[in-house]
């Protein structure tokens, strides 16, 4: 097993209130991009359901630069249903699921940090400053 250090949060990057599966995240990143499998470790999907992406075991495909020692955690959304700004879209249901999931894997894997994919890019994605809404689970 791979070494891991953090943990990093994504957003689908899709209108609010449109949930999208992981077998159709992994379409994109296969076929759309070309890579072997999905990029995301974890997805939680509208309704809280956490999804299995990439086996923790490989190295994820999400932030270039970071993947190595990653887990690549995706929430459906994060844009305005008008997809003309990020937004913070994540709901009681998702951010429960996060938290359960960030305590799952620390028990597994030690302390790992928390950070957002904008930490790493000039991109929105989450679409909001992890450091300030998960301030007491850093």
């Amino acid at each position: 097993m791979r070494k891991l250090e953090k943990v990093i949060l994504h957003c689908s990057a899709t209108p609010e209130g449109r949930d999208v599966s992981t077998e159709t995240i992994r379409k994109w990143h296969t076929v759309g991009n070309g890579w072997s499998d999905i990029g995301y470790h974890f997805v939680i999907r509208l309704d809280g359901t956490l999804e299995i992406g990439r086996p923790l075991e490989r190295i994820g495909a999400h932030v270039k630069g970071h993947n190595r020692g990653s887990i690549g955690v995706c929430y459906i959304g994060g844009m305005e249903r008008s997809m003309s700004k990020a937004k913070d879209t994540m709901n009681r249901g998702q951010e429960a699921t996060f938290r359960n999931l960030m305590v799952a894997l620390r028990a597994s894997w030690g302390e790992l940090s928390l950070h957002g994919h904008n930490e790493f890019s000039s991109k929105a994605c989450p679409s909001f400053d992890v450091q300030d809404k998960f301030c007491d689970i850093l």
